[in-house]
């Protein structure tokens, strides 16, 4: 069965079983305690914390995953993989474990005609009704097995979480040994787990065990059917890699290396290289598709490490040439079909996995260097480990891999101590972990008082799009995490209204600020507003005058100015994205913007600076657009339908099923929840203030729209009025007399140096024609005037070059900017007898109240006591007359 009917199975089998089909949502999550989307429920979190009121009580979804966890087996065993799809069924207090096991044995065995006997069952060892449910369906008693923490799920971070019973699918003894999932995990692979979904779980320790903290609102049902594993099974092939949904990038790479993949039952090391580069490749590619771009930490670190793997495995296959953008589009051609956002980023992938590898190849070149020396010292040192301090450093530092350093270690006849580098990469991990714990309790402490407050009063009703003004209920106030009665004149807390005119921030967007006024008399200035829950506005406020109390009656003004500034930013951002794509390429994706007052930050995906004409051009376009005044339309319909009329959706944001989309014109079209203007001429003008790098393939605008835009105008002409009155000349004349006075200035430098040369040339002549003979050689000693440090030194050089073969000593003084200066000079004659001219100035820097630096046969002195010049010439030349006479 090809992995299209697999798909189409599942979907048919769920729907007509009463399934809302969802999309998979993206690999970027909206929920800030996961890096990447890690398993098919994320998306319906909300729903299972009672967050949410979902509005069907049944999905279905084939969710994009990415886990980099077990990283380091992929290509080692026949079941991990760093990306998959993951098949689902999901019940939000509808049915519960009766219902979810008879569907999952029904599919299994009918739909994709899985033999019963091949099945074995495993249960929490704590839930008996799970068995039971399984041995009445037909599964014999000695088929079914009990684990611990093996048959318990969460997120690995606080939120849902339950016991799961797991389907696994016995290969055969060609893969492993007898005895069921709980003896060879190989053999009896895991292709189905439901959850039973009913409990909450807490923060964990740093044993890494966490509390129940009690039940949900509703027993749910999660499930995830893995379909790289379903598909190994009915394709019957060993892994992934062999099935259709890998095999023609695996191919690619057979290609690329010359060679066969290992067969089957092999497990040498390069068939690992091959496996790997083919399973990352995929990878990268969603990653990026989705909007990860490589980077320093977070999810573009894990794209990052990916890639570097996948290109040390490719080396390691004797793969020179670029690997990475001839895999990643084998993956675009062989999954483009069914995931069209692959198709729709083909170029993007194809730019950042390029830029990227010409990175890492000179990271590997760099690498080796510093490699190369530290096993040069330690071979030096007669030491037969490189330490783990410097494996360390090349690994967090440089990014060279861990692995590399101990294969080239081993070749040296060395060996690394891995010890040492683990501890060092664990004391990192958890001062990482520690910043980490104490971010995410304070906003879990929040999070439970908005529930509370949600779960007594519901939603926020926004109000603000048709006006700026609401007469509202305070519901709540939350100080410190904790939901308190009032608060009195001169506190600041968070405020949560039954109705809100506030624009809470989102979607790049600032909150709105404004006041309060309670009925009691007491005056909130409104600092900020977000969103604590989804749809759940909290304003932080400062008392200005009186107290507020819970349960008051207010009215809430929004600072109405403030907001069409930001209305127009919006606009503007809509257009500039626009404009970007149309000219730099689709691939110049929004990837985060600020939304502000009178000014926007705009990040696009591109891979190199935006140049001054390109900005210049960028710029006039999106003003062009503006001033042909096109209306501002905003509409709804549902997700599928935004998506097929063009509707573009952002990166990292969360949509639901019903969207709100923003057209500008017949040129932008976004899903967007913002304000916005009612005409592009009510933009104003935008004036964009530069472009800058903010990471790998990530490009910054910055600009000014409205009257800061306007403000911005008036001071450049200001400016440009000031400097053609300098320069007498007419405005639009300026630059040109600037440049040709800069150029008439610079040819005057330039002949007042070569002037300057000639004086000291002649100078020096001078001074080396006064030199006087002592026993050993000859010293010129002076006092001159008019030069500062450098031209000292120099000036004491060429005497000495003149002076020739003899050996000599010039000592010079002068006083420069209220300091002392001396400067000495020795002949390469004397200096070649093993004398510094440092050692000659030393005594004689003392005097003036400073030090003596240089090496070899030129030195420098200064202090603060001017007045002891001469006295600190005369010692010099003492000491001079004793160096040369020795």
């Amino acid at each position: 069965m090809r992995s299209t009917q697999i798909r189409s199975t599942f979907l048919d089998f769920f729907t007509s079983r009463g399934h809302r089909h969802v999309p998979s949502s993206p690999l970027i999550p909206s929920d800030p305690t996961l890096l990447l989307a890690n398993a098919g429920m994320n998306q319906f979190k909300p729903y299972f914390l009672g967050e949410v009121t979902p509005e069907y009580p049944r999905a279905t979804t084939i969710q994009k995953c990415a886990r980099t966890s077990d990283i380091e087996n992929v290509g080692r065993t026949n079941r991990h993989a760093t990306f998959f799809e993951m098949m689902g069924n999901f019940s939000f207090g509808d049915y519960f474990k009766a219902d979810a096991i008879a569907y999952a044995w029904e599919l299994l065995t009918q739909g994709y005609n899985l033999e019963k006997d091949r099945l074995w069952i495993t249960v929490h060892q704590d839930d008996d009704e799970a068995e039971q449910l399984w041995r009445k369906i037909g599964v014999p008693a000695d088929r079914i097995q009990r684990l611990g923490a093996d048959n318990f799920w969460d997120m690995g971070v606080p939120g849902p979480c339950g016991p799961s019973s797991e389907l696994n699918y016995d290969r055969g003894p060609a893969f492993g040994r007898e005895g069921g999932p709980a003896v060879d995990g190989e053999r009896y692979v895991e292709i189905w787990n439901l959850v039973f979904m009913q409990s909450l779980r807490g923060e964990d320790d740093d044993n890494g065990t966490f509390p129940i903290l009690g039940d949900l609102a509703r027993q749910s049902i999660d499930t995830g059917l893995g379909l790289d594993r379903l598909a190994a099974i009915l394709q019957d092939v060993e892994n992934v890699c062999g099935t259709d949904l890998l095999l023609p990038t695996l191919t690619t790479v057979q290609e690329l290396a010359g060679r066969d993949y290992p067969g089957s039952g092999s497990g040498s090391e390069e068939k690992v290289s091959f496996q790997v580069v083919a399973e990352h490749a995929r990878s990268i590619a969603y990653l990026i598709a989705d909007g990860v771009l490589p980077s320093k930490d977070g999810r573009g670190y894990v794209l990052r490490r990916l890639m570097r793997r996948a290109i040390r495995h490719a080396r390691l296959l004797g793969i020179d040439q670029p690997v990475l953008a001839p895999v990643t589009a084998s993956v675009i051609a062989n999954l483009g079909d069914v995931w069209p956002e692959l198709v729709g980023q083909a170029s993007l992938i194809e730019q950042v996995v390029t830029a990227e590898e010409e990175s890492f190849t000179r990271t590997l070149a760099q690498g080796t260097r510093l490699l190369n020396a530290a096993i040069t010292r330690s071979r030096e040192g007669r030491s037969i480990t490189l330490t783990g301090d410097t494996a360390f450093e090349l690994h967090d530092t440089y990014g060279f891999p861990v692995e590399l350093t101990i294969e080239a270690a081993r070749d040296a006849g060395l060996s690394v101590d891995e010890d040492r580098f683990t501890a060092l990469l664990a004391e990192q991990q958890k001062r990482a972990k520690a910043g980490g714990k104490a971010k995410t309790a304070e906003a879990l402490r929040r999070l439970d008082a908005y529930r509370e407050l949600s779960a007594r009063h519901g939603r926020t009703d926004f109000t603000g799009y048709d006006r700026l003004d609401t007469e509202a209920t305070v519901l709540g106030l939350v100080s410190d995490g904790t939901v308190v009665p009032g608060a009195d004149q001169g506190s600041t807390v968070e405020l949560v209204l039954d109705r809100s005119p506030f624009y809470a921030e989102s979607g790049g967007q600032v909150g709105d600020t404004g006041t309060i006024r309670t009925a009691g008399g007491a005056l909130l200035e409104v600092l900020d507003t977000r969103l604590g829950l989804e749809g759940f506005h909290v304003h932080t406020v400062r008392v200005r005058e009186g107290e507020i109390r819970t349960g008051e009656q207010a009215e809430a003004l929004v600072d109405g100015p403030r907001r069409d500034a930001v209305a127009r930013s919006h606009s503007a951002t809509h257009v500039l994205h626009a404009m970007l794509r149309r000219t730099l390429g689709d691939h110049a994706r929004q990837h985060g913007s600020l939304v502000d007052a009178g000014r926007l930050r705009f990040d696009f995906a591109h891979f190199s600076s935006v140049d001054r004409i390109q900005l210049a051009a960028i710029e006039a376009l999106v003003n062009d657009h503006l001033l042909d005044d096109p209306e501002v339309r905003i509409w709804h319909a549902t997700r599928s339908e935004a998506e097929a009329a063009g509707a573009t959706a952002l990166f990292g944001e969360k949509y639901g099923d019903h969207v709100r989309i923003v057209d500008i014109g017949d040129f932008s079209r976004e899903l967007c929840g913002g304000t916005h203007i009612g005409h592009g001429s009510n933009a104003g003008p935008v004036r964009i203030l530069g472009e800058a790098s903010v990471g790998s393939n990530l490009r910054r605008i910055e600009a000014l729209t409205g009257r800061d835009a306007l403000k911005y105008y008036d001071t450049e002409r200001r400016l440009l009025d000031e400097l053609s009155t300098l320069l007498g000349t007419r405005p639009q004349d300026a630059p040109d007399t600037l440049r040709k006075r800069l150029d008439a200035l610079t040819t005057a430098h330039q002949e007042l140096a070569r002037l300057r040369e000639a004086e000291l040339h002649t100078r020096a002549q001078q001074l080396a024609a006064s030199a006087h003979t002592v026993p050993g050689g000859r010293i010129v000693t002076e006092k001159v005037t008019g030069l500062g440090p450098a031209e000292l030194r120099t000036l004491a050089t060429n005497i000495a070059d003149l002076l020739g073969d003899d050996q000599a000593v010039v000592i010079l003084g002068t006083e420069h900017a209220g300091k002392a200066l001396l400067a000495a000079a020795i002949t390469r004659s004397l200096h070649d007898t093993g004398t510094h001219a440092s050692q000659i100035l030393i005594p004689a820097a003392r005097t003036v109240g400073g030090g003596a630096g240089g090496k070899g046969p030129a030195a420098s002195a200064g202090g603060r006591h001017t007045g002891a010049l001469d006295e600190a010439l005369a010692i010099a030349a003492q000491d001079a007359a004793r160096v040369l006479g020795q």
